[in-house]
C-alpha cells in the first residue's frame, strides 16, 4: 500500500446519508480516522452504519459495518 495521499475516508448513517470525514489523505492518517469513527458513540449505538476508505482509484479498500466489524481490508 502506498503513502501517497490518495484515500478518502467515508461514513454511512442510518438514513443512509454519507459524509466525507477526510479527501486526499496517506493509509495511516485514513486509518486513523476510520478506527476513530468506528469507536464514536454513533458507532456504538447504530447510528454510524458503515464506515469505508477508497483508494485514488474509488475502490473500496476498507470497510466496517455495524453489528459486523471490519468485514472488508
Amino acid at each position: 500500500m502506498s503513502e501517497r495521499p490518495e484515500f478518502s475516508v467515508y461514513q454511512f448513517f442510518l438514513d443512509e446519508s454519507c459524509e466525507e470525514e477526510l479527501s486526499l489523505v496517506g493509509l495511516e492518517q485514513a486509518m486513523d480516522e476510520a478506527k476513530r469513527l468506528t469507536e464514536t458513540l454513533g458507532a456504538r449505538r447504530g447510528t454510524t452504519r458503515r464506515v469505508i476508505i477508497t483508494d485514488g482509484g474509488d475502490c473500496t479498500v476498507f470497510e466496517w459495518q455495524y453489528g459486523k466489524g471490519v468485514t472488508f481490508t
